[in-house]
């Protein structure tokens, strides 16, 4: 089979790879129909994930049908239609009983296209199937399905539950790409009373309006003084990052109220720095983590019945050949307007793979 292969930091390639087989007696194996890049994927690309070894398949978001089946899966069987999520879960250890499954000591957590072969390839193995899987409503697109792989429980459960979204709050979204907009969407679902979103990007800014962003400012024009401006000064009573550099991590905490809450989303590959001489005093909670996914399921049923709508995520469609021109798309965003590129399965009404 053909998958997309890390080979060191600036060098990967859509090759020939072994075919994944069972292993364990938990294990799934799923033929993937539709596939996303995700922002991590470029981070190790860049080499700030230096635990990736050379050789992995990359990609931990997919959707597909399972194939083959360890002896003891017992909630999935060959045929059914199944969301892949990019946690792996033993649902033995103390982690998993606690339902942070993101810290999964029993050989799951963030493993897929990280410690052992992803999902960017024609097949995909999926240990511990039983909670590592997700049977999908008929009724949702492959392609929208697969955002609920990742950036939608990451968005939800790293920026929007960690950081305490409660009705009436101000609430800025540092970095408008598919993950601080899938935080805007499902941070609406909390009655907020303003959403501000921060990014370098004007076409970013102008998707983060259509999601539902009531004030939209780029770096360049002073955000902390726009968030001080509607807050009478105070600050905003959540900060949600999403991009994942000193920079934008230490902004957040200059715009954060007093009592506040600064929920970290994004992967930093570089030391960002505590200011903890003008924070002590503050009583500022800075939250960071790794999503759990336990969300999930509620989140597949909310887009089924249409509550957290995604369709405008996805701008780029491509088939599973075309990978490396998928990554090049998504790597110049500012340049593509690229926010989620899906490859594979195309929605029903599409009729046309656009190429950037």
């Amino acid at each position: 089979m053909k998958g997309f292969v890390f080979h060191g930091p600036g060098r990967s390639a859509w090759e020939d790879v072994p075919d994944p087989g069972i292993k364990d007696p938990t294990d799934a194996i799923v033929r993937v129909d539709a596939v996303t890049i995700c922002g991590t994927d470029l981070h190790i690309l860049k080499g700030d994930v230096p635990e990736v070894p050379s050789g992995t398949v990359l990609g931990h978001e997919a959707v597909g049908e399972i194939v083959e089946t360890g002896s003891d899966v017992r909630t999935v069987r060959p045929g059914d239609r199944v969301l892949a999520s990019c946690i792996s879960a033993c649902g033995r250890c103390r982690f998993c009983k606690d339902g942070a499954y993101g810290q999964c000591r029993g050989g799951g957590g963030w493993i897929l296209g990280h410690l052992i072969d992803g999902t960017q390839a024609e097949y995909v193995r999926v240990p511990h199937a039983d909670l590592s899987v997700h049977p999908l409503p008929g009724a949702l697109e492959s392609q929208d399905a697969v955002l609920f792989a990742d950036i939608f429980p990451t968005a939800y459960e790293v920026g929007v539950i960690n950081g305490g979204v409660r009705p009436g709050d101000t609430v800025v979204v540092v970095g408008a790409g598919p993950i601080g907009l899938a935080a805007i969407l499902t941070a609406r679902l909390y009655s907020p009373e303003r959403i501000i979103a921060v990014d370098l990007a004007d076409s970013r800014l102008e998707a983060a309006r259509r999601f539902g962003a009531d004030a939209v400012v780029p770096v360049r024009d002073e955000p902390e003084q726009l968030v001080a401006d509607l807050t009478d000064g105070i600050g905003a009573d959540v900060v949600i990052e999403a991009v994942g550099v000193p920079e934008s991590f230490e902004m957040c905490t200059r715009m954060v109220r007093p009592g506040g809450r600064v929920a970290n989303v994004g992967v930093h590959g570089k030391p960002a720095t505590l200011h903890l001489e003008d924070l002590w005093i503050k009583n500022v909670t800075i939250t960071t983590g790794l999503v759990d996914t336990s969300s999930t399921p509620t989140l597949l049923r909310m887009a089924a019945s249409g509550r957290v709508p995604t369709s405008e995520l996805v701008t780029h469609t491509f088939p599973m050949d075309q990978m490396e021109e998928a990554y090049e798309v998504f790597a110049r965003a500012a340049d593509t307007g690229a926010l989620k590129v899906v490859l594979g399965e195309q929605r029903h009404d599409e009729l046309a793979v656009p190429a950037a």
